[in-house]
């Protein structure tokens, strides 16, 4: 979805608007899972990384400016617990219990125009 808003900064607000937000590269180079005997999986993600293209626009009193751009987040690190609830009356059901996320470098490039 488009994320869109306001910010006040010194002298006004500041209205932007991110769109068409693709995801164009995840790379998972360590990934695991293993079993929690009696409670559920865990699942860990070692230095991931992820490409978002998007189309972004600001306007202020001032001036409007739109453009493209990319972020690239990288040496991302997740561990996360699934509870797998034992109960053979009906459908297997999964439930996150704990996420621990962390991110490393984070870049930014917009490219405009007035």
């Amino acid at each position: 979805p488009d994320l869109t808003g306001h910010e006040k900064f010194g002298l006004g607000n500041v209205k932007y608007n991110i769109s068409r937000i693709h995801v164009t590269a995840v790379e998972l180079p360590s990934a695991s899972i293993s079993l929690l005997p009696g409670s559920g999986i865990k699942l860990v993600i070692g230095n991931a990384s992820l490409t978002i293209d998007m189309n972004w626009n600001i306007r202020t009193w001032m001036f409007k400016d739109s453009g493209r751009g990319t972020v690239h987040i990288s040496k991302v690190f997740v561990t996360a617990i699934f509870s797998t609830p034992l109960d053979n009356g009906g459908p297997t059901s999964i439930a996150l219990t704990s996420c621990q996320t962390t991110s490393g470098d984070v870049d930014i490039k917009l490219n405009g125009k007035t």
